[in-house]
Formats: structure tokens, sequence, C-alpha cells
């Protein structure tokens, strides 16, 4: 994907940040990032789910005055909490964060909210003209289409923060699309990789969020586990780089220290590595097109560095095959797998189904729905809201 080219800031001035799921683990760190470069990011908007506890201690140590929270009810409880900063402004619901995304003098939209609902702050964004650096995956599976046409029409960045994706917008950049023969994401593998086939069934979600590389939110760290989250990463990356589905590929690779490998024409291929922490991609994209120092050191090559890489055992991760031929099928299988996902996550970490039923669960969806090319994004979004009501009717014959 070629950055459209944007006028550089002026000497000396700060990129005004919005972070969107500021209280999670990508806003965690991102705000890292934004301490460790004030003199080149401001923070000027945040918004979270409920935690207004959370959002009122970043808001006084960055001195922000535009909040949102996306329950309305946690945003009521924020406003009479008289936790916030004088003059603060707190939007709620939905329709708060979708003001913040399009605030009048902000430079960037950093959407890491979870799920889907960063969906229409998203493309807020990108209507006002803002760079957009997304983190949500969920987002460019369920509307790819309409978010990059969306995104060149209004001639919006979008910055990957993604680490695999974050890896390969470093590794083509300047290298014309003809040039490109495929893309393969590294995938960890997850707290289950190891574990002989027979103990899967008697997973739980607490072995689950035992991410051996990683510390992330529980619901991306079982997808982790299921490799669902490499199936979406592939999705994600046709949308981003403009692939086709044969284009994108996965590989096991268990030091998550090369984030992707990607493969020109020639047979040559271009690396990106980094230690793992989401600090890396984050801090690219914010000062996208600068460099500075990081948060945290490089890769140590004063000690023994190893690099395996193994191919994907679909019997152990049935889930990246079932996202394969969602991708392939297009239309809106994607989003079905992704809704479906959603609702068996959520019910596996809340005890209602064992581990294995998650792709149960999903494969229903997919066989389920008549697949078919939406004619808009009302479209998809019904086949959401459905998907996710019999994916709960499939949840509750487990008990």
């Amino acid at each position: 994907m070629d950055a459209p080219a944007h006028p550089p800031a002026a000497a000396g001035a700060r990129r005004r940040v919005v972070l969107l799921g500021a209280t999670g683990s990508i806003g965690g760190s991102a705000l890292r990032v934004i301490a460790r470069h004030r003199d080149r990011l401001e923070l000027v908007g945040i918004a979270a789910g409920s935690n207004w506890r959370r959002l009122s201690e970043i808001a006084r140590e960055h001195a922000v005055r535009s909040v949102a929270l996306c329950d309305p009810a946690a945003a009521a409880e924020a406003t009479a909490s008289g936790h916030f900063p004088a003059g603060t402004r707190i939007l709620p619901g939905l329709a708060g964060l979708t003001e913040l995304a399009s605030m009048p003098g902000a430079d960037v939209v950093l959407v890491a909210v979870v799920g889907t609902a960063g969906l229409e702050p998203a493309l807020a964004a990108i209507a006002s003209g803002k760079d957009l650096a997304l983190a949500s995956k969920e987002i460019l599976v369920l509307a790819g289409r309409f978010v990059m046409e969306a995104a060149r029409r209004s001639g919006t960045r979008i910055l990957p923060i993604d680490s695999e994706h974050n890896a390969v917008f470093q590794c083509i950049e300047g290298h014309p699309g003809a040039a490109l023969s495929r893309v393969i994401l590294t995938a960890s593998g997850g707290a289950f990789r190891d574990w002989p086939l027979e103990r899967l069934a008697h997973a739980t979600p607490s072995d689950a969020l035992k991410h051996p590389n990683w510390s992330m939110g529980p619901k991306i760290t079982v997808d982790s586990a299921t490799l669902a989250n490499k199936g979406l990463e592939l999705m994600e990356a046709q949308w981003l780089f403009d692939l086709r589905p044969s284009q994108c590929a996965a590989v096991i690779h268990t030091q998550s220290l090369v984030h992707c490998l990607v493969e020109f024409t020639d047979g040559s291929m271009l690396a990106q590595l980094a230690p793992s922490s989401m600090t890396f991609p984050i801090q690219h994209a914010l000062l996208y097109p600068g460099r500075a120092p990081g948060v945290e050191p490089p890769v140590d090559f004063t000690r023994t560095v190893n690099l395996d890489f193994r191919p994907v055992d679909e019997a152990r991760f049935p889930m990246l095959r079932l996202a394969r031929e969602a991708m392939e099928a297009a239309g809106v299988a994607p989003a079905v797998f992704n809704a479906a996902n959603e609702v068996a996550v959520g019910a596996f970490l809340g005890g209602r189904i064992p581990f294995l039923a998650i792709h149960a669960v999903v494969a229903q969806s997919l066989a389920r729905n008549a697949n078919f090319e939406p004619p808009g994004l009302s479209a998809v979004l019904e086949v959401d809201s459905e998907v996710r009501r019999t994916a709960l009717e499939d949840v509750a014959r487990f008990k």
C-alpha cells in the first residue's frame, strides 16, 4: 500500500493524537510511546469502553480535555464523579467516540477498540481527512472494501498498528506493487502450540491466556491460541496491501522476532525484526515517516539469537483453514467468520463452551449463512448482527 503524500508537519510542531481504546493493552503501549516523545506527540483525545477511573488518570497525566466512554452509564458516572480535570468534555456512547475521531485539530486517530465498535469512529476519522493508525483487525475484516474506498476518496493515510502489518508496510515501502509476490505473516502459535492434540479438549481459559511471547488482551490472546488472529490478519493484509488471497500466507515462528517476510517476484525476501512489544509498531505509525529512539531496546545480537520457522499444522489450528476459506469466498464470509469467532471466544472465556467448540461454532455459522457480495455497509452490519444472534444459539446448545 503506497501511503499518499501528506505535507510534513511544521518544524517543532507536535502531532496531535486521538487514542480510542486508551485503557486496553494497545492503549497502554501507545501511552508509553507518547510519554517518551512528548516533544513530538501530544495526546488531545482519549476514549474507553467503561473504565472511566483509568481514563481520568490518563486525562490528568496528559492534560487531555476531550474524552469519550462507549458505555453511556459509565459516561454519566464519570461526569458526576468529579475525577476529571475541570473543563473536560465527557462524550457518551458510540456517538461520543465518533465525535472524538473527527475532532478539529487532531492529526492522527489511533483506533484500538476491541471488536467492531471502532468501525464508525474509523470512518469518521477517514471522512475528516486524518491519518488513521489502525489496530482493530475487525474493521477491515468486516468492511475492508468500504473502508479502503473511503480512504482513497479522502486521501487518508492508513498506518497499520498490528506488528505484522506494520512490518509489511515497512518492507514494501518504495517497492512497486507489481514487484510483490506474496506476504508471509508470522505466528507465535500461542499458548497451545506444543500441547499434545488430545490435551486441547481440556484447555481452560486460564491456560489459553498464558501467551509465551506477548502481553495482550484476553480476546486476542485466545485468538492467538486458535490462530484465528492470523486468519483475521491475512484478511486485513489483503485489503491494506491490495493482495489476492493466494498472496497471503502464514508461518509459525516461535520467537516472535520476525514479524513478516515479504517475497518479491525475483524470489528475494525482506524481513522485519523487532522485540515482541507493541511499542515498536505504534511508534512507527505515530511518528511516520520520522524515526526516533524507541521506548525499549532493540534485538540484542550480543547474545545468541535463534530464528525458527515451521509450517502451520491445520489439525492443530483448524481456524486458520476456515479463515482462508472465508477469505477466498469473499463477500460477507469474512464478516461471518469474525462475528461468530467473537461470540465463541466470549463464550469460552466465560466458561460456557470448551476450547474446541470455538471452531465448531464458527464452522456452523459459515455453513449456515449464504454468501453474497454486499451492496453497502448496512448489509454487512445486518449480517454481523444476525450471525451473532445465531452463534449465541449455537453456544447455548453446548450446555
